[in-house]
């Protein structure tokens, strides 16, 4: 039985557990609810988790072992030629062995060892399901019975429930802390590596980036450049003209919708407007490519400029109008969030609304509402898609908004295309920026969170 059905049925004797659990529990006080220690539904739950949870640790387990397993078994029935073979040669020998396994590899245009290897390594696989479908349904049926036995009216199925819960997101909140600091660290080292073979201050200091190298010894010409200063000018500038699109429109919006649009409307357009952040980013990229790009060119000849047909003005006017959102909603929120009192007291000095805006609330919710520009300046710091396909490639050291720029995560994407080399520095280089990029983000993000806990604390 393959893992995908074994989940299904799992997920099915769950549902079994679940209503074992609530008849019993019924059952042992002949239906008087009061009688019973929780409600009905905590006896189906506790039985459902008893069910499911046990049987789930089993199967990934056995899964996450089972890859060794089968492969230890294959290579020892592999010729002793390619035993001796080293680690990375064997590797190879048993990749095109999962190759043809999975289809990947037409059966007929191999090798017969390799074909006869398959044909055991799938035969190995398949015992290997049927075995584990075998111990995790007897593991599900063996959770359902023991919690039965368990529920009579004096059981505290409830606490048993919420205990369980707290450990599953307790679970989940440190697998996701752990894969940060995976991630993390996975980023370091491979930029300590590039770092080995191309000084700090070269890259963080350069002027130049062309990350052509040389791909043999004896060829000249392409020993590559690494300056990330163009990068990083060209970031800062389309983040640069994205914050002067996306914060005057934000803040403007935010404004009318806290302050003098009807509730009515402001139920209406709050939403309608937070639709800009759910577009998906190469839709925007296909507008700013090919409808605002050609405008700004054609605009821009007409006045007599030289417009690149790609530039750093198309993708961050486009950027600006995607997070206009991310200013205008939150901002809204901290405005709203300022107490009625402070409006009254103004209003009962004589202020006028204006005034009372300009002068009382706006200052009241700047906290939050920097903290809302610094998350937009993130977001547009992070964005790959639009700038790909309307800022160009060229690494130009510029602050001319009418030239074709490229940026650090541009770059990062050009470096990870196709067929890669993992131990030259133009792919290492990749890294490197993720790091810078990462720093720099994070530096943001806690500066923002900081503003916006300050915030909340004045007013809670």
């Amino acid at each position: 039985m393959p893992p995908s059905i074994l989940l299904i049925v799992l997920l099915l004797l769950s549902y079994a557990g679940y209503q074992i659990g609530k008849r019993r529990s019924l059952a042992s006080v002949d239906g008087k609810i009061r009688e019973l220690h929780s409600l009905p539904g905590f006896y189906g739950l506790y039985s459902a988790l008893w069910s499911i949870i046990p049987a789930l640790i089993v199967t990934v387990v056995w899964l996450s072992l089972e890859t060794a397993w089968v492969s230890g078994n294959v290579i020892s029935t592999l010729p002793e030629e390619m035993r001796e073979l080293s680690n990375s040669r064997l590797y190879l020998v048993l990749n095109d062995i999962k190759n043809v396994v999975n289809g990947v590899t037409v059966a007929t245009q191999t090798d017969p060892v390799i074909l006869e290897a398959a044909q055991h390594y799938k035969h190995l696989q398949q015992l290997s399901h049927i075995l584990l479908s075998v111990v995790a349904i007897t593991f599900s049926l063996a959770g359902i019975w023991f919690s039965s036995q368990r529920i009579d009216k004096n059981h505290r199925a409830r606490n048993a429930v919420e205990k369980a819960m707290d450990v599953l997101m307790m679970i989940c909140s440190t697998i996701a802390i752990f894969t940060t600091i995976g991630i993390v660290f996975s980023v370091l080292f491979e930029s300590i590596r590039f770092f080995k073979a191309v000084p700090i201050t070269d890259f963080l200091f350069g002027l130049e980036w062309s990350p052509q190298t040389a791909m043999r010894s004896d060829q000249v010409g392409s020993s590559g450049a690494f300056g990330a200063i163009p990068l990083f000018t060209g970031t800062l500038l389309v983040s640069l003209i994205a914050m002067l699109v996306a914060v005057p429109i934000g803040l403007m919006s935010a404004i009318y919708l806290s302050e003098f649009a009807s509730p009515r409307f402001r139920a209406t357009a709050k939403p309608t407007l937070e639709i800009l952040a759910g577009i998906p980013t190469v839709v925007y990229g296909f507008f700013a490519a090919l409808t605002v790009a050609p405008i700004i060119r054609q605009t821009g000849e007409y006045l007599g400029f030289s417009v690149s047909s790609e530039s750093a003005l198309a993708a961050g006017l486009v950027m600006g109008v995607m997070i206009i959102p991310f200013v205008s909603s939150l901002s809204d929120d901290v405005m709203n969030a300022v107490p009625q009192s402070l409006r009254d007291g103004a209003y009962a000095l004589g202020a006028t609304q204006a005034e009372t805006i300009r002068q009382v609330i706006f200052p009241a919710a700047l906290p939050g509402i920097v903290g809302s520009i610094l998350l937009a300046v993130s977001r547009a710091i992070g964005e790959t898609m639009i700038l790909v396909m309307a800022a160009g490639l060229a690494a130009n050291l510029t602050f001319n908004p009418f030239e074709a720029v490229t940026t650090v995560t541009v770059q990062i994407v050009t470096l990870l295309v196709g067929d890669q080399e993992f131990d030259s520095p133009k792919t290492l280089a990749a890294f490197a920026l993720g790091l810078v990029l990462f720093i720099a983000t994070l530096i943001l993000n806690v500066f923002a969170l900081y503003i916006v806990r300050k915030y909340r604390e004045q007013y809670e």
